[in-house]
């Protein structure tokens, strides 16, 4: 739903309307360009809201420094799953990206490094076969040009319409992933809200520093089919961000507004940028 809102904000600022966003969290109606300059967080409440990877890129990098990579790879329907061309051209629409990952390379306070937003308004950011080799390609170009990858990740997980398709992109994307870390290279995460099913159980976790973002969902199954399976209730907060910091599953929270100081700090202490 957020991801069709975000569409909504660029249509209308186009058009030179403002629309009033309601928070699903206090209620509170905020103007969407205040909104937006807020960087999508409540400003009565403080509850994140989802972004489009666009906005998450020009959150962080250096304004004019974005070179994207493979713009032009895209999904196709290799198992001619019913409905799912129709999908794909809802998810375009949906989130003005053509599939749902953006990667590219950029500067971050003036340090080079290889950036990927992945994009929630494209079917939940699921993980197709185009997502997969987006990412990968990613990490090989950047191990090949001694490059830091910063990742921003979102996902509903695998894209059933792409059936083992799909389920291969995590073997393939961990492959580039460990050999760009073989290298000597570095990879932060930094995990928003969802972050979810095989995305968790593969690249969303490789990263040598892993953020996330306040009381976002991280976690392969569902909390309803854990509970269902093992017959218990589960902790409060379970599969939050904050409850995984707790647990040693992830290693920072960073607020959205401190992001880009958080990860500067990180470029510089690996490149030794100081």
């Amino acid at each position: 739903m957020w991801g069709r809102i975000m569409f909504n904000l660029f249509k209308n600022d186009k058009e030179n309307k403002i629309e009033n966003i309601t928070c699903k969290k206090c209620g509170a109606e905020t103007p969407s360009d205040a909104l937006r300059e807020n960087l999508m967080i409540c400003p009565e409440c403080g509850a994140y809201m989802r972004m489009g990877a666009k906005d998450r890129l020009n959150m962080v990098i250096d304004k004019g420094s974005f070179k994207e990579l493979d713009k032009n790879i895209k999904s196709v329907d290799p198992l001619s799953f019913p409905g799912y061309a129709e999908k794909l051209d809802a998810a375009k629409k949906n989130s003005g990206l053509i599939e749902g990952v953006v990667c590219g390379e950029a500067k971050i306070d003036g340090i080079k490094c290889a950036v990927f937003a992945m994009d929630s308004g494209f079917m939940m950011g699921s993980m197709g076969s185009a997502v997969g080799e987006k990412i990968t390609r990613l990490f090989e170009s950047a191990t090949k040009s001694k490059l830091p990858v910063i990742g921003f990740i979102t996902s509903g997980g695998a894209r059933m319409q792409e059936g083992i398709y799909s389920l291969m992109q995590m073997a393939k994307v961990s492959g580039a992933v460990r050999r760009h870390a073989d290298a000597g290279n570095l990879y932060t995460a930094v995990l928003t809200d969802p972050t979810t099913g095989g995305i968790t159980a593969s690249f969303a976790m490789q990263g040598d520093i892993i953020i996330a973002e306040p009381n976002a969902l991280i976690g392969f199954a569902g909390a309803r089919v854990i509970e269902q399976t093992t017959g218990e209730k589960l902790p409060e907060g379970f599969q939050r961000a904050e409850f995984l910091l707790e647990h040693g599953f992830i290693d920072l929270i960073e607020d959205r507004r401190r992001l880009k100081y958080t990860l500067s700090n990180i470029l510089k202490l690996h490149t030794k940028g100081w």
